[in-house]
């Protein structure tokens, strides 16, 4: 069964047990990509702490521009929230829960600053990890944004690192791959069989 199968079938292989993945990278870098792979083979919720901010924004004249300035605006409201009333761990938490009582197995969580990842992890009392994407498909290795959270992401010490290398029509296979190792190492998944059988490899 092919990766159009299961979506049209709604089969997706479930993991024996729940997982909270922590995702970060640089702009580009392929984090939504990747989410969107794992989504169409694994129940999956994706969450992000910079929601809540956006939202705000929205109402005060953001509109949805990525450009560096308006970067930099979101990283600063967001800091700010953080040290008023820490919103974005707070709304990270509520959806945390509802993932804990969904039938998704997988959390992808976006989160930028590392004391917030910290922050974030202390709350979490299921399987939790981090993983970092990075492209070389792109000139963004040392692109700076002229802002914290995003010139600041590889600072962190990783429990994983995806490399983004593939062309976009081998990315797929490439990544469902390297997750599928990282789900048996932290022991979430039972194993599938021979690796030319595994659903993206067909």
């Amino acid at each position: 069964m092919n990766a159009y199968d299961m979506e049209q079938e709604n089969t997706y292989i479930r993991l024996k047990n729940k997982i909270v993945i922590v995702i970060n990278g640089k702009g580009g870098a392929g984090k939504d990509t990747v989410c969107d792979i794992t989504s169409r083979f694994f129940k999956v919720r994706n969450i992000s702490a910079i929601t809540p901010i956006k939202e705000i924004a929205a109402e005060f004249g953001w509109n949805g521009e990525k450009d560096n300035k308006s970067r930099k605006f979101l990283s600063d409201l967001k800091r700010a929230f953080s040290e008023y009333n820490d919103l974005p761990n707070r709304y990270l938490e509520k959806e945390y829960h509802a993932f804990k009582e969904s039938d998704a197995d997988i959390l992808f969580v976006h989160i930028r600053e590392k004391d917030q990842i910290d922050a974030f992890k202390q709350r979490v009392d299921l399987k939790c990890v981090t993983m970092l994407v990075q492209s070389t498909r792109i000139d963004n290795g040392n692109k700076q944004y002229g802002n914290a959270s995003d010139d600041n992401v590889e600072e962190y010490c990783y429990d994983y690192c995806y490399k983004n290398e593939k062309p976009i029509q081998e990315l797929t296979e490439d990544f469902m791959n390297f997750i599928y190792r990282l789900f048996l190492k932290e022991d979430v998944i039972v194993r599938l069989g021979a690796s030319e059988n595994l659903p993206w490899n067909i």
